[in-house]
Formats: C-alpha cells, sequence, structure tokens
C-alpha cells in the first residue's frame, strides 16, 4: 500500500511499513549471521560498530535507491548476480575470520570484528540489502507524489529505528552463547559454528 503524499507518517502506513521492516531485519541473513558470530568471537561491544555501519549503511542505501540508484540497478545486467558472487566471497572470509578468533579478549589484526565503515560498505554487495530496498522503497512510496522526499526519509527512518535492535539481540546471542560455552575448547567451538552459519548464508544468497 503506498504511503500517502499527504500524510507520510499516518499510522495506517508506518504500520506496515514496520511489519515489513522487522520481517526483513530479524529474519537470517548475512547482516544477522555476522552479527551473531562477531558477538560470539568479539563479544558485542566489540561488535557495536558492525551493527551501526549496518544500520547507517542501509538507511543511505534505501535513500539512494529512493532517489533512483534502483532503476540504474536493474537497469544493468548481471549486477544482482554479480553482487552475489562479491558478496559471498567476502562471507566466506569473514566466516573464516571469525572461525580463527582469539575469543571475546582481543585477537590479531586479522582477526578484528567488522569496522563501522567496513559494515556499511558491505550493504552494496549483499544481495539481501539491495532486495529489501528494491522492494520497500516502491511499496511504500507514492509515485509523482509531492511528498516523495519525507516518503523515503521516513522509510530510512524505520529502518534505522528497526535494524539497530534487531541486530543487536543476533549478536546478544552469540555473545550470550560464548559466555555460555566459556572454556577454550568450547569457545573454540562457538567460533567453528557461528563461522559455519555465516557461511551458510551464502547458500541463502542463491535460494
Amino acid at each position: 500500500m503506498p504511503v500517502s503524499a499527504a500524510d507520510p507518517l499516518a499510522t495506517a502506513h508506518l504500520v506496515p511499513l514496520f511489519l515489513f521492516a522487522i520481517a526483513g531485519a530479524l529474519t537470517p541473513g548475512p547482516n544477522n549471521m555476522i552479527s551473531a558470530g562477531s558477538g560470539a568471537a568479539f563479544g558485542f561491544r566489540r561488535t557495536l560498530p558492525q551493527i551501526w555501519g549496518v544500520t547507517v549503511g542501509f538507511m543511505v542505501m534505501v535513500i539512494a535507491v529512493g532517489f533512483g540508484l534502483g532503476a540504474v540497478f536493474l537497469s544493468i545486467p548481471y549486477a544482482h548476480q554479480s553482487l552475489k558472487v562479491i558478496g559471498s566471497l567476502y562471507l566466506l572470509f569473514l566466516a573464516w575470520k571469525i572461525a580463527n578468533a582469539g575469543g571475546t579478549g582481543g585477537g590479531t589484526a586479522v582477526e578484528q570484528p567488522m569496522t563501522l565503515l567496513q559494515a556499511a560498505l558491505f550493504q552494496w554487495v549483499n544481495p539481501k540489502a539491495w532486495t529489501i530496498a528494491l522492494s520497500m522503497v516502491p511499496a511504500f512510496t507514492t509515485v509523482g507524489g509531492d511528498g516523495l522526499m519525507a516518503e523515503i526519509l521516513v522509510i530510512a527512518v524505520v529502518s534505522g529505528i528497526v535494524t539497530l535492535p534487531s541486530l543487536s539481540i543476533w549478536a546478544g546471542f552469540g555473545a550470550l552463547l560464548a559466555r555460555l560455552l566459556s572454556t577454550p575448547r568450547q569457545q573454540r567451538i562457538v567460533n567453528y559454528v557461528m563461522a559455519a552459519l555465516v557461511a551458510a548464508s551464502v547458500v541463502m544468497l542463491f535460494l
């Protein structure tokens, strides 16, 4: 249902927008698996830059798609497939980092969690992020409406409001699991399991 150009903040339109955003943010995907794996391998606090990076990066993507980048993306042959390949290779690299992490107390430079900038940039090669943005913007904006800019900004803000706590839940789950299984052997097993989940998200990209 398109958002009314006269009132983009109407409750009748915000409720389905929030539900759409929650469904996209909470369901398993690359960002969630990375947050959970990073929380387990590096701890919740050190995963916060990744959480903020995804939140800010996706908000920027929504705005860019709303102002025409989506049409450009859809017009480029094989663009989506290329993003899947690039994103998959990067996810496998992150899975390797998590599997070889030294624990929540620290690690070598190779074992550091994603930075805010890395997480934000990852959204541009994350096929799930593209799919959600390309679905959300047309569904909740009015074609040719005078309030298009306001509608796009509302969608971006709602996305940020939903993404931040959703990823925090996943990161908190990973950190809690690592805390409960605290021996070195158990932590290695947790890291391997989380790394396997991140690697498994590659399969999700091609389903």
